[in-house]
């Protein structure tokens, strides 16, 4: 099974625990409620407001595999500080965070297709890029690559590889950046203003990461329109769970020694669900206690080197916590 332990990129506090039960389901007494893989939304009075709640489930694959103490946390807070870096690029829909794990947002209607940006060619999936370049493919969303290619190395340019948004428990469709047109998924002007917000948002993404002795390697982005028509980013950004993070310092010697790079996101499950034959299909196997505990390190390791902050984790059992807190700012 791939190695889950870098003393190097996990924080010195272990927050897991026997109180840390993850928090993975959510019932809240508000109307619409609409269930992703990972966050649960709801209707607020004002129609211009919608409720964002992010558990603590991890999905690969795109499956639900299973749920990551303070994982929910780590995304709802590293995205808000993620969307106030790149405001000034393009618009996004934070309004508030009246919970560690909850965003009041704008509301927005959701694109139908995810702009995944790659910077090097890495990955394990089926819609990776090394995953089709080891099986044996030189045109890969309709990017033509050159034989010799090394796994984990940077890429001459950033790249954007569309993808479908696919329901949960569904399979992502790799597109090219022409078939969005082609297929009428969005309108050829606003693609082009999609595309633009991406390559700008993964610039300073690479840089504000590198600042922290990261290299942001790939990264997903979702966009939608608010009701004015305003491109919004939207869902997260640039958290462990859309993006990959390795550690600065080991990348060079762990590339020449034909290793994986140290990593800050979930990659390391995805490996380790590889290594055991899984790519998604049937039930998921069951990995080991100090996989999940060293993820939940990992994850608020990222967050601590890119915001420069300590992580607080809140308390559990997040429920409760969460009934209170939307009580006290009147959305319950």
């Amino acid at each position: 099974m791939t190695d889950t332990k870098d003393s190097t990129a996990v924080p010195a506090t272990d927050h897991t625990g026997p109180s840390t039960v993850p928090f993975v389901e959510v019932d809240l007494p508000l109307p619409d409620p609409r269930i992703g893989k990972v966050r649960v939304s709801y209707a607020l009075p004002d129609p211009e407001q919608r409720l964002f709640i992010t558990t603590d489930r991890l999905s690969a694959f795109d499956r639900i595999i299973n749920g990551v103490p303070y994982k929910g946390q780590v995304l709802n807070q590293l995205a808000a500080w993620w969307f106030e870096q790149t405001a000034d690029i393009v618009a996004n829909h934070v309004i508030s965070l009246p919970d560690p794990n909850a965003l009041v947002a704008r509301n927005a209607t959701p694109l139908p297709v995810e702009v995944i940006v790659r910077g090097y060619i890495t990955g394990v999936t089926s819609t990776s890029l090394w995953k089709r370049y080891a099986d044996g493919a030189r045109t890969i969303y309709g990017y033509d690559f050159p034989d010799g290619l090394q796994k984990n190395t940077k890429l001459p340019e950033a790249i954007i590889t569309p993808t479908t948004k696919a329901e949960a428990g569904a399979h992502d469709e790799a597109l090219t950046v022409a078939e969005v047109t082609e297929q009428g998924l969005v309108d050829p002007e606003l693609w082009a203003r999609v595309q633009a917000a991406a390559l700008a948002v993964f610039v300073r993404g690479q840089e504000l990461a590198a600042e922290a002795g990261l290299i942001l390697a790939d990264t997903k982005y979702e966009f939608g329109l608010g009701s004015d028509g305003e491109l919004l980013l939207i869902d997260e950004i640039h958290t462990p769970d859309s993006s990959r993070f390795w550690v600065a310092d080991s990348y060079e010697q762990r590339l020449a020694d034909d290793e994986e790079p140290e990593s800050l996101d979930k990659e390391v499950i995805r490996r380790a669900l590889a290594d055991v034959g899984y790519t998604g299909d049937g039930t998921p196997p069951t990995l080991p206690d100090e996989v999940w505990k060293e993820t939940t390190r990992r994850y608020a390791s990222a967050y601590e080197r890119l915001t420069g902050t300590s992580f607080e984790p809140g308390t559990y059992p997040i429920g409760d916590r969460l009934v209170n807190t939307l009580t006290a700012a009147g959305i319950l």
